[in-house]
């Protein structure tokens, strides 16, 4: 079975930065939609930013939108998301997400790495 692995997951002050990562020891990375996803206590699950297969098109969320990059690495087999200016909202556990397409069907999933914002 495939599987994903997040790391970099870790408490930072508002204002500070993170750089997640997404990688696979089954899966080859650049054939599969890439999206990182993260859920709050008492929230849904939502999308945060994707990246398409070859790596072209990225899109995220409005509240992210300026502070948040995705970006390949396929040499490393990684896919990363760099926070800058987070925000105490921004609280979450982060989970990659694989699929063949835009569709999300299948998913493939990490166990996700916990982002803590607080001063």
């Amino acid at each position: 079975q495939g599987q994903l692995v997040e790391s970099g997951g870790d408490l930072v002050q508002p204002g500070g930065s993170l750089t997640l990562s997404c990688t696979s020891s089954g899966m080859d990375l650049k054939s599969y939609v890439i999206g990182w996803f993260r859920q709050a206590p008492g929230k849904e699950r939502e999308l945060v930013a994707d990246i398409d297969i070859g790596g072209t098109n990225t899109d995220y969320r409005d509240s992210v939108k300026g502070r948040f990059t995705i970006s390949r690495d396929n040499a490393k087999n990684t896919v990363s998301l760099q926070m800058n200016s987070l925000k105490p909202e921004d609280t979450a556990v982060y989970y990659c997400c694989a699929s063949p397409s835009f569709n999300w069907r299948p998913q493939y999933w990490g166990q996700g790495t916990q982002v803590t914002v607080s001063s």
